[in-house]
């Protein structure tokens, strides 16, 4: 199925349903002694499967020869992992997702993990985020392995383990996470806080336990307490000193901002907020948002270009991967801004728009797929009785919405205004709903009995219209029950009469958008279109200019508030809540 949905067809596959371990894959007639080769292996077996060796094999098993010993029983990691080298060609590359324990656990594993660096066949240890998968919340690690590695050449370790968003329960790696890892890979680079080179000799100091934080020591965010300034006040220079990118990028605001109150700690002497403002506003940054804009603009006018002519002889996965390269290699040369951000904004709008969208021009073409709609075929029903049915007609290019809203205009705009007066009222009855639920109230007295009620005759949410009207006919006119009554009434009437109007404007309007979307001019479709790809795209880009400003706007605002009262003044503070608190029990009377 993996091999389907990445393009490979059945004829390029063979498939066998056997016991991976048990029973080896079928042995290359013309290498009967080495095995089959790939060029390629990639893995994700059973974490530590226990019992794995139910088929009795030893160590003279070819597979484990390489380890000279077997792996536990208790655990098949390496037994997994050493199976997948046996059949590495000598070029070859191998990918195996394994848990943390592979790297630092003893006995018959630590034996294998120290053979497998002795040999050099450790390329790379990536550290992945813990709960990726549905099936186990621990994390993971991806192992590369190579047969045919120089003597002496480190082992990159990678730590991604923080580098990812939550979706529902789960933890995922976002494109540019993907990125960065893949890009540090390629390059080895070492980066802080992220990847090291281990080098042999750091290896053997740590007795071959690979544990990742041996090598990558986490970044910690934290900023320590600073006890002078709590006792003295003040704001640590030295806090403010380590603040890169606003003492790199506007030093005369960050200089002119702060007064010394003693040595080695400052007061800011303006707002948070005006310090803000002229950072944001300093010539420095302007010319850097001046210059990510032309960026911007350059890139969205290339593209856009570019992918209104896509056809059958277009290679979509290069196009994506071209424009995801560019970006990031055109944000990367300004400082401070993070360019794998970027090309996470890319991503999304491929993932949004732009892989439907561009097979579908390439299938067709630009202007006649801009005015080509599809049924809108909705689930009606449930059990038995579910079903699909049609409700309408979509655009296959072009969003209905974005039609409505853009050739539409007047006609929405009455419809929102609607759907807020039926906001208003809703607001209203609420709220006499609310008055009607307390007692020994006007409100309870007149219209509880008008609420409606459950099986077990406890009030909900709304009002019964019905008993509203038998109950203005029981009070006399002019009377305040009778003009509480009577305004219930009124706003439920308007309530039905607003939310008629909505669903037959909103019917008319339907209509009209699915009329239009066949008729729509190359122009409107060019609107439309530039508006649902890239809408928003060069602002976003921009405003990752600010993100490390602000961030680093937020730590002094952070200091200011840590540092804000000494410890003395929060003392005299205490001192005098307790007095007040004498004073308060002194008054009590004991009654007997």
């Amino acid at each position: 199925m993996n091999l389907l949905l990445h393009g490979v067809r059945p004829e390029k596959m063979t498939v066998r349903n056997a016991d991976t371990l048990a029973h080896d894959w079928p042995e290359d007639p013309r290498r009967t002694s080495v095995g089959i080769q790939f060029d390629v292996v990639v893995m994700n077996p059973p974490y530590s499967l226990k019992d794995w060796n139910k088929a009795g094999l030893k160590v003279s098993d070819p597979r484990f020869e390489i380890a000279g010993t077997l792996p536990p029983d208790s655990k098949g990691d390496f037994a997994f992992l050493l199976h997948g080298l046996f059949h590495l060609g000598t070029n070859g590359t191998m990918a195996i997702v394994l848990p943390h324990g592979v790297l630092f656990r003893g006995g018959a594993e630590g034996d294998t993990r120290q053979r497998l660096l002795e040999n050099n066949q450790i390329e790379t240890i990536i550290g992945l985020p813990s709960g990726m998968f549905t099936n186990t919340g621990i994390p993971v690690i991806v192992m590369i392995l190579k047969k045919n590695r120089p003597v002496g050449e480190p082992v990159l370790v990678i730590d991604a383990s923080r580098s990812f968003v939550k979706v529902g329960k789960q933890n995922v790696l976002q494109e540019k996470d993907i990125a960065k890892i893949v890009d540090t890979y390629s390059s080895r680079d070492e980066i802080e806080g992220y990847s090291h080179l281990a080098t042999r000799e750091e290896i053997i100091a740590n007795e071959w336990n690979m544990n990742i934080p041996r090598y990558v020591e986490a970044n910690n965010d934290e900023i320590a307490q600073d006890v002078d300034a709590h006792l003295y006040g003040g704001i640590p220079k030295n806090n403010i000193d380590e603040l890169p990118v606003l003492n790199k990028s506007v030093p005369e605001v960050i200089n002119a901002s702060f007064e010394v109150v003693r040595e080695g700690y400052l007061m800011l002497n303006k707002s948070i907020e005006q310090l803000t403002e002229e950072v944001v506003n300093a010539p420095q940054v302007l010319a850097k948002n001046e210059q990510l804009r032309n960026i911007a603009e350059s890139f969205v006018a290339k593209y856009w270009s570019i992918l209104r002519q896509v056809n059958l002889d277009s290679d979509l996965t290069s196009l994506m991967s071209e424009m995801l390269a560019e970006i990031k290699a055109e944000v990367a040369i300004i400082e401070f801004v993070d360019s794998y951000s970027a090309y996470q904004i890319v991503a999304e709008i491929w993932k949004d728009s732009l892989t439907k969208d561009s097979e579908l021009i390439a299938a067709s073409d630009f202007y006649t797929i801009g005015r080509t709609r599809e049924p809108n075929m909705v689930t009606k029903g449930s059990g038995k009785k579910k079903r699909q049915e049609q409700d309408g007609w979509i655009g296959t290019l072009v969003p209905n919405a974005l039609v409505a809203k853009r050739l539409f205009g007047p006609e929405q705009e009455d419809i929102d205004e609607l759907k807020n007066k039926a906001q208003a009222i809703d607001s209203e009855l609420a709220e006499l709903v609310e008055a009607a639920k307390v007692e020994d109230s006007e409100a309870y007295d007149v219209l509880y009995d008008a609420i409606k009620k459950n099986r077990d005759d406890e009030p909900q949410d709304t009002f019964e219209a019905k008993t509203i009207k038998s109950e203005l006919k029981k009070v006399a006119k002019g009377t305040s029950e009778f003009d509480l009554l009577k305004r219930v009434e009124k706003l439920l009437a308007d309530k039905s009469a607003t939310n008629k109007s909505i669903k037959a404007k909103e019917k008319k309007l339907k209509e009209a958008v699915e009329t239009r979307i066949e008729h729509l001019t190359n122009d409107e479709i060019d609107m439309l279109v530039f508006e649902k790809w890239f809408s928003g795209t060069v602002d976003a880009l921009i405003g990752l200019v600010e993100k490390p400003l602000r961030a680093e706007l937020s730590t002094i605002a952070l200091l200011e508030n840590r540092y804000a009262q000494t410890f003395t003044e929060i003392g005299a503070q205490v001192s005098e809540l307790e007095k007040a608190f004498e004073n308060l029990a002194s008054e009590l009377v004991v009654v007997q």
